[in-house]
């Protein structure tokens, strides 16, 4: 006897049409390609601006053309001026990696900022204020948040079924996939928005520099788009090696900062400014500590001692201490020891801040209280810009930091990437912006990387270096909030080279 197959009646079907609507409409899940448009006017420099933000998601497709995730951004456009096709186009990265675009968002470039003091210490009740020194009157920028910061996520395969880790990793977390993929959004960016003939710059912030010299390259021999510049702020070492008695020594000049604003050193060298003070301690640096780090247990006992009184003086720790430390003293255990006297740490990202620790011994920090401070005032304050100012409207959460751990980090030629995409570009210029109060990726760490991006010298007329009195986000303090912004400003005009040939001249 046959089976029968009762059919389903068009109520039963309507119902489950019903029910899988609602469970898709309640899934918490980001919307693959959408965006939100508003206007908006502003002041920069005294001058009146009018503008959009485009707030949105476009997706990242494999080599097949599916879509396998979707990368948020937020993209400010200038809307009162008559050319916008030839109008400058900034593409902003913050770093991490794991890390959204927030920070440069809503504290360096972007037309809103939080509210901050002048020092630039958050200030409570937190919220958005105008940015009088945005870029935004000269240049329109997009900020992109790569896969799993901010909106950012990973997609569902075909199956529904998010991808295994491995295969995550190997897409999207780690230093060359993490380029791959950007080049190729960039490129979909740059045609959806009609950018194709604006001149065109990278600004990366602290792992974010890894990432734009990587895609200096990337976009000009993959994409075939070439750039007019590439702005590292707090930048990484980005691939070229400074170990040993370089990593060691290098630190020196910063711990001297960090010194003279806590008020640690002598009276003479505190009677200095700190423009006087750094090339001081950058020369003893260069020609006195590398050279004595460089002979190990071997060096002559009274040169030992001379490099000890200096590094000490320069420090403003006890020459003790640096010898017990074989003169190559941890930044980690600077931020504990400096104020150890006052029971108080110094800030890792910027060491102007102060922490409590349980105990007063110990050779590391309890915690980064620049960060805890930072995450205080930014985290209220893009939730409620994005949603309430920019009405993009998600149950997503905003991930400041995003799992993308563990990062392949192996095979980092981008330094080496970036000045390949010079040499091929006669176009392109660099720019490098520090915080001298930085103890993460320290500024004269970023001056070594400019020294030594080029070994031949034939370019170094379009590497540049600017340092602040701040910290690693040297935007936050107000006279370095507008000082950046306006090197920024002259850095993209002299970067345009109107009708100049792209050649080198004989």
């Amino acid at each position: 006897m046959l089976a029968t197959r009762k059919l389903a009646t068009p109520a039963i079907l309507l119902c489950t049409l019903i029910f899988s609507q609602l469970v898709q409409a309640n899934n918490r899940e980001i919307e693959v390609d959408h965006k939100v448009v508003t206007e908006h006017k502003t002041q920069i420099e005294g001058q009146r601006v009018a503008y959009s933000a485009t707030t949105g998601t476009q997706p990242v497709w494999d080599d097949e053309g599916k879509a396998i995730a979707t990368l948020f951004y937020t993209y400010y456009q200038r809307t009162d001026v008559k050319d916008q096709a030839s109008r400058p186009l900034v593409i902003s990265f913050n770093g991490g990696p794991g890390s959204a675009s927030v920070w440069m968002h809503i504290a360096y470039t972007g037309p809103r900022i939080l509210k901050i003091d002048d020092e630039g210490y958050p200030v409570q009740p937190y919220g958005i204020d105008t940015n009088p020194y945005s870029i935004l009157d000269v240049a329109d920028i997009v900020f992109v948040n790569p896969v799993n910061t901010g909106y950012s996520r990973v997609l569902k395969d075909t199956d529904g079924k998010m991808p295994a880790k491995d295969k995550q990793k190997e897409q999207f977390f780690g230093v060359n996939a993490d380029i791959k993929y950007l080049a190729e959004w960039v490129n979909t960016f740059v045609t959806r928005n009609n950018r194709w003939l604006s001149p065109k710059f990278l600004i990366g912030e602290s792992y974010g520099t890894t990432r734009v010299s990587g895609l200096a390259l990337a976009l000009q021999n993959n994409q075939w788009m070439y750039l007019n510049g590439v702005i590292l702020v707090s930048p990484t070492d980005i691939g070229i090696e400074r170990d040993g008695p370089v990593k060691a020594a290098n630190r020196l000049p910063y711990f001297a900062a960090t010194a003279w604003h806590h008020g640690k050193l002598d009276k003479e060298l505190q009677a200095l400014d700190l423009d006087a003070l750094l090339p001081q301690v950058e020369e003893f640096t260069l020609n006195k500590l590398i050279p004595a780090l460089s002979k190990g247990s071997f060096i002559d006992a009274a040169e030992k001692q001379a490099v000890i009184a200096q590094m000490a003086r320069y420090s403003g720790l006890s020459p003790q201490v640096i010898a017990q430390s074989n003169l190559d003293v941890s930044t980690a255990f600077y931020w504990k020891e400096l104020l150890r006297d006052e029971g108080k740490t110094v800030g890792r990202l910027d060491s102007r801040y102060l922490g409590i620790d349980e105990k007063e011994v110990g050779d590391k920090p309890d915690y980064w209280a620049e960060l805890t401070s930072w995450l205080h005032s930014f985290t209220p304050a893009i939730n409620y810009y994005l949603r309430e100012e920019l009405n993009y409207k998600t149950d997503i959460k905003y991930n400041m930091f995003g799992p993308v751990h563990p990062w392949d980090r192996s095979d980092n030629k981008t330094g080496e990437n970036l000045r390949l995409a010079m040499a091929q570009n006669p176009y392109l210029k660099v720019m490098i912006q520090s915080g001298y109060y930085d103890g993460a990726t320290n500024y004269f760490d970023a001056k070594y990387n400019m020294w030594h991006l080029d070994p031949s010298g034939k370019m170094k007329e379009r590497l540049s270096f600017k340092g602040y009195r701040s910290g690693h986000m040297m935007y936050l303090r107000r006279e370095d909030l507008k000082a950046s912004n306006q090197d920024l400003r002259e850095f993209i005009r002299s970067a345009l080279p109107g009708q100049q040939s792209a050649r080198y001249p004989r």
